[in-house]
């Protein structure tokens, strides 16, 4: 079994259990003792995970998991309407986008109708609201994921290699200045971080509930990119926090 693939089923574990014995992992996984050591050192690394004697116990509070658009599309739409709005404004006649997978992505489509862009996305919901909204759109072919209508694979980042973008709109589960900004699909982050690097221009979109969580894959460094959220009081402004740029709203 591959590591990723342990830690994965780790903190899938963790998130069920709260508490996991490392003679239970040992079993379960069917690897040495040094090996899941090796394993959990490397997700409380990450802040995944806090190791205690014997085993591991879950980061209570800041750990994110893997929800189902459904699940979160009804959650802090105030907020995401307001980051979808402002983000919308960015998009310019000519403009090719690529619009992640995703709730808040998702509300930015209906600010796109009668702009001259060409989208590109691997979300299946997405693809349908641009196409009523009249926007040219090219959906990303590959495995599509139940759970969210998300696009993933090898398929889906050897068609994505073929496109180029002045923009890209991303959606993350998680951000801290350790860990960086995660989500909980590993596939996910891959198509993520390479739409951000065939991009000029990459905006993280995400409402301010997602700060000081993690998730288990790392999507790029703050650095990467600019993120925008929202605050309360809804003035732009744009700051510097350490080496992020975060427009708040």
């Amino acid at each position: 079994m591959l590591t990723e693939e342990r830690q994965s089923i780790i903190v899938n574990m963790l998130s069920e259990k709260s508490i996991l014995k490392l003679k239970d992992l040992v079993k379960l996984l069917d690897a040495s003792e040094s090996t899941i050591r090796r394993d959990l050192d490397e997700l409380e690394a990450k802040g995944l995970l806090k190791r205690v004697h014997g085993g591991a116990v879950a980061v209570n509070g800041s750990f994110t998991l893997d929800y189902s658009i459904d699940e979160r599309t009804g959650r802090f739409l105030t907020e995401k309407k307001a980051i979808a709005k402002y983000c919308a404004d960015l998009i310019e006649d000519g403009d090719y986008v690529y619009l992640d997978s995703g709730t808040t992505t998702l509300e930015m489509i209906p600010y796109l109708s009668g702009k001259n862009i060409t989208v590109v996305t691997n979300g299946v919901h997405n693809a349908q609201k641009l196409v009523e909204n009249r926007v040219k759109t090219y959906l990303l072919g590959g495995e599509v994921k139940p759970k969210t209508q998300t696009v993933i694979g090898e398929q889906a980042v050897l068609n994505l290699l073929k496109f180029r973008f002045t923009k890209a709109f991303i959606g993350a589960n998680g951000i801290t200045f350790k860990s960086a900004i995660t989500t909980p699909d590993d596939s996910e982050a891959v198509i993520k971080k390479l739409a951000i690097d065939l991009s000029k221009d990459s905006y993280v979109v995400v409402d301010s509930s997602k700060f000081g969580s993690v998730s288990f894959a790392k999507i790029c460094d703050l650095d990467d990119v600019t993120i925008v959220t929202n605050k309360s009081d809804n003035k732009i402004d744009k700051r510097i926090i350490n080496v992020a740029t975060i427009i708040e709203l």
